[in-house]
């Protein structure tokens, strides 16, 4: 416990100056500036001792004892208090008792608390300063990378993409998409190991754009992900129902989806990183499976009974195409594709709950390239050889009953794989609920650490928990049910499905624009990186196209943007005779851009600021100092050293 150190004392030369209670704790605990006074002329500036990074990024308890007043000859430095976590119950680690529920000290994570005079000021401190624990591992970032997002997107959305633009239609939308991708987690990756600090990209947003633009996007995010939640609870209730519809009403299913995310989610960053390490190996190992059955399946060597018992190669590539609407259908297909790839900047939102970002950020950065490849082009080109366009499945079915997946599976009559993909499919919603969950809490906390919300929402149980805000996303959930409602009578239109209808209208583009603002920090950051006189070498980890490839990735996203605009006006099938149609048409396709407009004047007007000049950004606070550029400059030069195999795989896999 820190006792209360009297404010002044006598002593030899006099009375003891008065300490002022302030402190400021910068970032992740990179500095601490302590402020005293009235300072007397003769009194050497007080420097508080260091913590190095290796022990501060481990929980550690340590004091700095306070000299007797005998002995004291000059202002004595206030005591240090330092909130060990790992010395918490397992159980209140694991947030199952009724003191996980507590704030935590603004200590958590082997931060410390210092320059405070006496009770009430830690309290404050505490109150304004709760820190997230940093209980990811590095299997569990890296697995988030690879496989974190992969869900309806890939399983059941490829099969409208399918449908809407031909095999070649969804090669072209994906790899154009994937392209954009591997820029905006190289640039991320390359800040949030420099800036490891709470609410990813929306508070480096802040830092390097501009305030009011930071609170557009961070508010964005958390309606992208708030909406998101019901939207995949149902899907999850949808994809159940492929085993029958008579088994459970679909309410029943999403309560019990939704209870499920609850339950998981109590069990906070822990919790929701080990469920997505394991659902993410299922993933993974169902679409490898698939893959390699598929070649099988192209080759002829299906089973007898089903229609891949002889060589097909590409011959749906011939009949009917391998173009659906032409130009428009890649147009149609871009969000779909968007959409299955949205998640994967959580890489940089993780970042300050992993203990090394500096080891684990870059390996799961360079899985992106990998799922790019390997999971998603590999399985989207697998699907294209193996189904047609017009399937009547693709055509009239929903849910489960639509993914090419199953389809294919359910063509090639190979009994029981169907099936376990999809218990895949509903295995994926949950995680992506989770995901939800986690990615809209976290902004949420970081927009209230910041001022940009209730202050409520900055409150972090000793769990690790943002507890209200984890409550606020979960809240949310229960919007699926509107999907029960009957259908009106007399137009035969389902209340449910106009509500979804714009729910995916409001979440559409948000993950683009997400990640233009990632593009655009990382440009600026580097503008002021080099304005104010430094050199590429001290950064800990390089985008690997630099300035150039986050300008790369902002020309695609606004061509992604445009093509969005011309398929809102002119849709597949022709424009709509009635202006009401073509104007609601419009705005199902483009509502998230008014919205992110009208987030943008809000934080505008609140707050009345301007984007600051490269040479007046703040490229200090928070910064983690990992190697000196001499250091660095030596490390590269030991792995430039190594054999070729080594280097090989750390360019493929690590920093």
């Amino acid at each position: 416990m820190l006792e209360a150190i009297p404010t002044s004392l006598s002593w030899a030369h006099g009375t003891w100056p008065t300490i002022l209670d302030r402190v400021q704790i910068v970032g992740w605990g990179l500095a601490t500036e302590y402020i005293m006074g009235p300072k007397s002329p003769h009194q050497p500036p007080f420097t508080p001792p260091t913590v190095p990074w290796a022990m501060e990024s481990k929980h550690y308890e340590k004091e700095v004892d306070t000299p007797s007043v005998d002995s004291l000859s000059a202002p004595t430095p206030p005591k240090y208090e330092f909130y060990d976590p790992s010395k918490e119950s397992k159980w209140t680690r694991m947030g199952l008792t009724a003191e996980s529920f507590k704030r935590a000290p603004g200590t958590t994570g082997g931060q410390h608390v210092a320059g405070a005079n006496n009770l009430e000021d830690l309290e404050r401190i505490r109150a304004e300063a709760p820190m997230l624990q940093q209980k990811m591992k590095p299997r569990h970032l890296q697995m988030i990378a690879v496989g974190g997002s992969i869900g309806t997107g890939l399983f059941v959305g490829s099969g409208s993409a399918l449908r809407k633009g031909g095999p070649a239609g969804i090669l072209i939308a994906w790899i154009l998409i994937g392209a954009m991708l591997i820029n905006v987690t190289q640039a991320i990756g390359e800040m949030s190991i420099l800036y490891p600090v709470s609410g990813g990209f929306y508070t480096l947003a802040i830092r390097f754009l501009d305030p009011s633009f930071g609170f557009a996007m961070g508010w964005n995010y958390v309606f992208q992900w708030a909406v998101v939640l019901p939207l995949e609870i149902t899907v999850a209730g949808t994809t159940v129902q492929y085993w029958g519809e008579d088994l459970m009403p679909i309410a029943g299913w999403i309560t019990i989806f939704w209870i499920l995310i609850t339950i998981v989610s109590i069990f906070g960053t822990l919790g929701f990183a080990e469920e997505e390490f394991w659902s993410s190996l299922l993933k993974l190992f169902v679409v490898v499976m698939f893959i390699f059955i598929g070649i099988v399946c192209i080759c002829g060597g299906g089973p007898s009974s089903g229609m891949y018992n002889e060589y097909i190669g590409g011959r749906y590539w011939s009949n009917p195409g391998g173009f659906a609407n032409g130009f428009k259908g890649v147009c149609a297909v871009f969000v779909t594709a968007a959409f299955s790839f949205s998640g994967t900047e959580l890489v940089g939102l993780a970042a300050s709950e992993t203990p090394n970002p500096r080891a684990t950020v870059p390996a799961a950065v360079k899985g992106t390239f990998w799922r790019v490849t390997v999971i998603y082009v590999s399985s989207l080109t697998i699907i294209g050889l193996l189904i047609p366009f017009d399937n009547e499945r693709l055509l009239g079915g929903s849910g489960a009953n639509a993914s090419p997946f199953v389809i294919a599976l359910d063509r090639a009559n190979i009994k029981g794989l169907n099936h376990l993909v999809n218990i895949t499919i509903c295995i994926s919603v949950l995680s992506i609920g989770l995901s939800c969950v986690y990615a809209g809490s976290r902004t949420l906390t970081a927009l209230a650490e910041t001022g940009y919300a209730p202050r409520i929402f900055a409150y972090v149980d000793k769990s690790s928990r943002p507890l209200w805000s984890v409550v606020a996303i979960l809240a949310f959930g229960p919007l699926a049910y509107v999907n029960c409602v009957a259908p009106n009578p007399e137009t035969g239109v389902k209340v449910g499905d106009t509500v979804f209808d714009w729910l995916v209208a409001l979440s559409g583009l948000s993950t683009l624009f997400t990640w233009l603002s990632i593009c655009l920090c990382h440009i600026r950051f580097r503008r002021a990186w080099k304005v104010q006189g430094h050199s590429i070498e001290e950064l800990p980890f390089q985008a690997l196209g630099g300035e150039w490839g986050s300008w790369f990735g902002v020309v695609l996203v606004i061509v992604v943007l445009i093509a969005q605009f011309y398929i809102a006006i002119w849709p597949l099938g022709g424009m709509d005779p009635n202006p009401q149609k073509v104007a609601e048409g419009f705005f199902k396709v483009y509502l998230a851009f008014p919205v992110l407009i009208l987030f943008y004047g809000i934080g505008y007007f609140w707050k009345r600021t301007l984007p600051q000049r490269a040479h007046e950004i703040d490229l200090d606070t928070g910064r983690k100092s990992w190697l000196t550029v001499e250091e660095m400059r030596q490390y590269r030069a030991e792995r430039a050293a190594a054999p070729f195999h080594i280097r090989l795989y750390r360019t493929l896999f690590t920093n």
